[in-house]
């Protein structure tokens, strides 16, 4: 199991707090918040990108984040593969899916995951390694609806799985599971949990870094 430390809006003193206590995983969700804070913490650690990644911040991130949990779209593989190519680093990526009854969230269906990594392997976007899955069920205190749709998402990386990664075996990874349901998540079988709250307390916002 590892555990992301969601660092944002966090100072960078609560994470070398974090990291002095042994965590090296810290997910961002803003371009130029992780920027800033990768420049001047320690190099050992691992940037994660969580938050939906707009195709023109994709650049600024290629060449340090150790994985981006936020695919969903074939315009954004597309370009990812291509600032990838461009500094030759193969990039580590989650597909990220909508299993969620929240329209404001971003991600796949299973369909348009299918079609997306057709595409992938026809036009051999060979800087892209595919992980796993992402998924942020429904902010709800119906704990069955959020195990459903955990399970979905569990049932989705088994078809892709099968479908696509059969002999791929970085292919594991299912990214589900926040403070307020991590332990649900987990029972559905979650191999990666993206939790702020309940390492860093409740969130006392820094300053503002706009992207």
């Amino acid at each position: 199991m590892k555990i992301v430390a969601v660092s944002k809006t966090r100072s960078t003193d609560e994470i070398m707090e974090a990291y002095d206590a042994g965590q090296r995983i810290f997910g961002e969700n803003k371009a130029r918040e992780l920027i800033f804070k990768q420049a001047i913490l320690p190099s050992d650690i691992e940037w994660h990108f969580i938050g939906h990644l707009q195709t023109n911040k994709v650049k600024q991130v290629v060449p340090f984040t150790s994985l981006i949990h936020s695919i969903d779209s074939l315009k954004l593989l597309r370009i990812l593969d291509r600032e990838a190519r461009t500094i030759d680093r193969r990039v580590a990526s989650l597909l990220q899916f909508h299993i969620a009854m929240e329209e404001t969230k971003f991600g796949l269906n299973l369909q348009e995951a299918t079609e997306l990594l057709q595409v992938m392997k026809n036009e051999k976007m060979e800087y892209i390694d595919i992980r796993g899955v992402m998924g942020m069920a429904t902010y709800t205190d119906d704990n069955e609806q959020i195990c459903r749709e955990f399970k979905y998402l569990k049932e989705c990386f088994a078809l892709l799985k099968k479908d696509f990664f059969s002999e791929n075996e970085n292919f594991k990874e299912i990214s589900m599971g926040m403070s307020g349901d991590y332990l649900s998540a987990i029972k559905e079988g979650s191999t990666m949990i993206r939790v702020g709250t309940v390492i860093f307390g409740e969130r006392n916002y820094m300053e503002t870094i706009s992207e």
